[in-house]
C-alpha cells in the first residue's frame, strides 16, 4: 500500500455549478477535492458532503480521482440517479479530459487499448497486465503541441481506475504532476474533465462543459 496524493486544501468557491436542471447538477471539482467521503474522519469533505449541505439532496453516479479537476454529475432524484447509473454502466455517457504529458507523439491521434489490473502490492496503482488485465480503452488526440510538452484530448470508451493515467505512461507520454506514476513535478496534476454528454429523461441529449485550466 502506498501514500495516498496529498494536495493542499481546495479554495473557494464551496461549489461551482457549471449546471443545474430539473434532474441533475453539473459540479465543477477542484483538483484536491474528493468526490465522496474517505475512510478516515479528515477526509470528510468532498463534493457529495458539500452538495448535500447546500441543496439538500444530491446523489453521487460516478467520480473522479481527487487530483483530477473537472466535471462531476450529480443526480437530483432517486430515478435520474439510476438513469445515470445505467448510461454509466451501457458506456453511453461520453466523457472528455484534457492532459498536459511530458512527450511529444508522432501521430496526431490514435486508440490505445491495454488490458488494466490492480497492481497489489502497491494499490491503489493499477498496472497493465495482458493476462489478468480487464479491457481498457482510451481514444487520444493532440490538442497542442508544446515543444517538450503535449496537451491531449482523451475519451476513455471503459472506465477503469487510473485508466488515463496508466495508458498515457505506458505510451511513453505521463501526465505532469502525476505523482503515483513518475509524472514531471507540478504543483498538480495535469488532468481535468473538461466535458460530458447524457441523456435526459425525456430521451434528449444533454452536455456541460469546462475549459481546462492548463
Amino acid at each position: 500500500m502506498i501514500d495516498r496524493e496529498v494536495y493542499e486544501p481546495p479554495n473557494p468557491p464551496w461549489l461551482s455549478v457549471v449546471h443545474a436542471d430539473d434532474e441533475v447538477y453539473v459540479i465543477d471539482k477542484q483538483a484536491g477535492l474528493l468526490s465522496v467521503p474517505g475512510k478516515t474522519p479528515d477526509l470528510a469533505d468532498c463534493v457529495e458532503a458539500r452538495a448535500k449541505a447546500a441543496f439538500g439532496r444530491a446523489f453521487i453516479v460516478h467520480r473522479l480521482d481527487m487530483a483530477t479537476s473537472g466535471l462531476l454529475l450529480l443526480a437530483r432524484t432517486k430515478a435520474a440517479q439510476r438513469s445515470l447509473s445505467a448510461q454509466f454502466e451501457a458506456r453511453t455517457i461520453s466523457k472528455t479530459y484534457y492532459a498536459l504529458v511530458t512527450g511529444a507523439p508522432e501521430a496526431e491521434g490514435g486508440v490505445i487499448d491495454l488490458p488494466l489490473r490492480a497492481d497489489w502490492p502497491n494499490r491503489p496503482l493499477q498496472m497493465v497486465c495482458h493476462k489478468a488485465g480487464k479491457p481498457s480503452v482510451t481514444e487520444w488526440a493532440v490538442e497542442e503541441r508544446r515543444g517538450a510538452q503535449t496537451l491531449m484530448r482523451l475519451h476513455p470508451l471503459t472506465g477503469r481506475s487510473h485508466q488515463l493515467r496508466v495508458h498515457m505512461k505506458a505510451m511513453g507520454w505521463p501526465i505532469i504532476g502525476d505523482t503515483f506514476y513518475d509524472g514531471a513535478a507540478a504543483n498538480r496534476l495535469m488532468l481535468h474533465a473538461g466535458k460530458i454528454e447524457w441523456t435526459r429523461g425525456d430521451g434528449a441529449r444533454a452536455k456541460a462543459a469546462s475549459p481546462h485550466p492548463f
